[in-house]
């Protein structure tokens, strides 16, 4: 007996404990089953985390009720805005089921609507190495990644020649005596491994992305230099001395720098900088050991310019015709693009857009010699106090060329040192975009040789600005022919010619009169411009409409109208028709549309748009009115729809739409997340004869040769990098879909025919299949290195719309191959195409 064991106090009688446990359990279980049935969530949740913590071998018999409990309250905490408890949920969830792709990926999608992308990033990639085929998580990765890792990432770490002069550059300053060297805006670490190879004994970095931060760890680790770089995850202005470094340094080094030169922050940095993280710099004359000194690189810039013609610009920063499809848009209504509204406007982002000029469609016209706008010197404090501070410059340039003037196109070059310089010229080959700066409110946009362009250039919140654009032409001897300043700057502009037209204008028009500008998106002003696109919806409404019976009117408030055998045209304006039930037109269509207004010209249509900001509802008003539409004939849905989630419903309790108009692809190439949802709901609400527009979309693709998207996409081996092994690292973010592509500009070799790659039906979804299997025949030997793809959107079997075509306002994308493939001419490839909500892929059967 002296062996044996004491019962437990919790378990006197042997089994009665467990029977306690298994019956507490059980209880739990059908508690939760039963708030579940009246949808009290967040009850359940709390049943099914006691019968988890209770019972854990019960996990996989419960586990896709407790994701679908833990998901319904997710939800309702996130409509009630309690985030703590909601993360704290997950978290709960992610201890119990600490490898389940679908709840890592379910609190990705909470973090990244909450604004948290890179801890979004960090769920997705963890559920896609769960389960690589988990198609979710792998969209939202990969849309997370364009954000995290931006293309020129890649881009630049596979331009040698940018990464040899800059190596070049640090390895010489560090063997003139720079030591110590700070690299601000890390990135992956690449400078400051120059500096460490070079013989610096002391290098701090900071970086100040999580995602990169973590990842240049990882790529110092391999580079076995960790012990040696000193990284530190914040902004280069909050470090302190001799809290987060030792001492000031002898050597800044950074690239923090965009394409219009100051648009990353290079200037506030570096004033921080040199105030209080760099040695006093070197003064002339004076001799002595570089290390007691300090000096950054890039030492110093200049900015170069270029006024040209660019259609491809213009169809994208300005509305160049006056009618569209027949509707009339008023001179009181003007459209403007972000990249030229002026700084005060609450839709001003960058005051610039960037391209890369020698691969734009069309090409571009230089209108001016190229001329310097300005130099800057990163080495003298002074300087770079004043850029801010400082007054406008006014440029003024001969035209040497006729044409239309559409854009300053701007560049420049970094001066590394005395010896080493960059250039990021059109004319150069670099990886590097120029910052466009679209010319928009001239009276005439026409110049010729002997006019000259007029601009005021400044540094303003950290930005270069290019503004008050102007031509002077030859005959006049003042800056009065043509502004491009808002009316409100006309007197200070001194053109006299148009604040006399404007007075002249104030007398005669109404007092009442509203003038508005519209800040658009580039995408929306190149949608405007689109002609074909809203001659095609035209047709295509007009031929549904008049294959539609009218509805009887109703006689009484309480009679509901039925259904009238008589069918009548449309078009037609008699007194019967003008008291008919009109037809519902819905267009969800995203942004700036004036389908709705053209629905409205069709006859005895109610048409409803779905924008959504004041300025587009009044610009909309504005153009209705100026085509002598009663005010009342458009309506604002969402004025009617209290949750912005359903905006698909009945235009009235008892009516069904004539059409709905979904927004199918993305201006960036893809197509739409959850559209064949929307259709589906959509299908619902349409009377009998009712479509949908599109109702089908076919896509197309091809297979093509490209080196650029290529290096656009990975980081190709290490020579490109000097010898640094970052391409493992780095390409951890690459994404199989390259978006926002020119397929006419593209640099690429076809190497096949274009080929039906996917249908998808709206009308009729039976018809659509989310496999596909399509024999390519390859008619050019090469490697194929990717599948560009775009769609012909179907608004009828007769009207179609081409996403590729001259006039589009969409973009082409690209699946870009993670091992091109050697084809002789002759042979077939079989495509394998898969579709999963926005996200396609293809994968070639060998």
């Amino acid at each position: 007996m002296s062996n044996s064991r004491p019962r437990s106090r919790r378990d006197p009688g042997g089994g009665a404990g467990a029977a306690g446990r298994d019956e507490l359990v059980s209880r739990s279980l059908q508690s939760a089953e039963h708030c579940l049935g009246v949808q009290d969530f967040g009850t359940a949740y709390a049943h099914y985390l006691l019968v988890l913590s209770l019972a854990p071998e019960l996990k996989d018999e419960v586990k896709e009720t407790f994701q679908y409990t833990l998901f319904r309250w997710a939800e309702e905490l996130d409509a009630l805005n309690r985030i703590q408890d909601l993360l704290g949920c997950y978290e709960q969830a992610l201890e119990l089921f600490p490898d389940d792709e679908v709840i890592c990926n379910s609190m990705g999608e909470h973090l990244f609507r909450m604004g948290f992308r890179d801890e979004a990033a960090g769920y997705f990639h963890k559920a896609v190495k769960l389960n690589p085929d988990f198609s979710d998580a792998k969209e939202n990765f990969y849309r997370v990644a364009n954000w995290l890792v931006e293309r020129w990432h890649f881009i630049m770490l596979n331009d040698t020649k940018r990464n040899t002069i800059y190596n070049a550059a640090i390895q010489k300053a560090v063997r003139l005596g720079s030591k110590s060297v700070l690299d601000i805006g890390a990135g992956t670490g690449i400078l400051s491994m120059f500096a460490k190879k070079a013989g610096a004994h002391s290098v701090y970095a900071c970086e100040l992305s999580k995602t990169m931060y973590e990842l240049a760890c990882d790529v110092m680790a391999a580079n076995k230099m960790e012990a040696g770089i000193k990284l530190l995850h914040m902004k280069s202005l909050d470090i302190e001395i001799p809290k987060h470094i030792p001492e000031r340094v002898s050597l800044v080094v950074t690239e923090t720098v965009d394409a219009g030169l100051f648009g990353e922050g290079i200037v506030e940095s570096l004033i921080h900088a040199w105030e209080h993280l760099l040695l006093q710099p070197k003064t002339k004359g004076e001799s002595g050991n570089c290390e007691k000194y300090g000096k950054v690189i890039p030492a110093s810039a200049v900015v170069f310019g270029m006024a040209v013609e660019c259609i491809e610009i213009r169809r994208h920063h300005r509305v160049d015709i006056k009618d569209i499809a027949g509707i009339h848009l008023p001179t009181n209504v003007k459209f403007q693009s972000p990249a030229s509204s002026s700084v005060d406007t609450e839709e001003t982002t960058e005051p610039y857009t960037t391209e890369k000029m020698n691969q734009v469609r069309g090409g571009y016209l230089a209108l001016t010699e190229c001329f310097e706008i300005m130099t800057v010197d990163f080495n003298n404090l002074q300087e770079l106090k004043s850029l801010a501070s400082k007054k406008p410059d006014k440029i003024g340039i001969p035209v040497i060329k006729e044409g239309t003037l559409d854009a300053i196109m701007v560049w420049f070059v970094l001066q590394l040192d005395d010896e080493h310089s960059l250039s990021t010229s059109p004319s150069e080959e670099t990886c590097w975009e120029q910052a466009v700066y679209p010319v928009q409110d001239l009276a005439d946009y026409g110049i010729k040789p002997g006019d000259h362009v007029m601009m005021e250039v400044s540094c303003q919140d950290c930005y270069l600005r290019i503004q008050s654009i102007s031509v002077l032409g030859l005959e006049c001897e003042m800056d009065v022919a043509k502004s491009f300043t808002q009316n409100k700057d006309l007197l200070s502009s001194g053109n006299e010619a148009e604040l006399c037209s404007a007075l002249a204008n104030l007398q005669t028009s109404k007092p009442d009169a509203v003038e508005q500008t519209c800040v658009l998106e580039s995408t929306e002003i190149a949608l405007l411009n689109n002609i074909p696109y809203h001659e095609g919806f035209k047709m295509a409404m007009r031929k549904v409409l008049s294959s539609l019976t009218p509805e009887k009117p109703c006689q009484t408030m309480d009679t509901h109208c039925q259904n009238n055998d008589m069918s009548s045209g449309t078009g037609q304006s008699n007194t019967v028709q003008s008291i008919l039930e009109p037809f519902y037109v819905l267009d969800v269509s995203e942004g700036f549309s004036i389908l709705p207004i053209i629905a409205g010209t069709l006859g005895q249509v109610k048409p409803y748009s779905s924008v959504e900001k004041d300025q587009h509802r009044i610009a909309l008003d504005l153009i209705s009115e100026a085509n002598h539409f009663p005010k009342e004939t458009l309506e604002f849905w969402l004025r009617h729809v209290e949750d912005e989630s359903a905006m698909l419903q009945r235009p009235k309790s008892d009516k069904l739409w004539s059409i709905i108009i979904l927004d199918v692809i993305e201006p960036s190439g893809l197509i739409q997340q959850e559209i064949m949802e929307k259709a589906a709901i959509s299908r619902c609400l349409l009377q009998s004869g009712g479509k949908i527009f599109p109702q089908y979309v076919l896509m197309f693709g091809l297979l093509v040769e490209s080196q650029t998207l290529l290096e656009e996409n990975a980081v190709q081996g290490t020579e490109r990098t000097l010898g640094l092994n970052i391409a493992p690292f780095i390409n951890q973010f690459q994404v199989p879909i390259r978006v926002f592509l020119d397929l006419s500009s593209l640099p690429c070799i076809p190497l096949s025919k274009p080929v039906e790659l996917l249908r998808l039906d709206l009308m009729t979804p039976y018809l659509n299949t989310s496999n596909r299997e399509v024999k390519v025949h390859i008619c050019k030997s090469g490697r194929v290195t990717a599948v560009p793809f775009w769609y012909h959107m179907y608004l009828d079997e007769e009207i179609w719309l081409d996403t590729s075509s001259e006039a589009s306002h969409w973009k082409q994308a690209a699946v870009v191959l993670d091992n091109p493939i050697q084809v002789e001419m002759g042979e077939e490839l079989v495509l394998s195409v898969q579709h999963h909500k926005s996200n396609v892929s293809i994968t070639v059967k060998q």
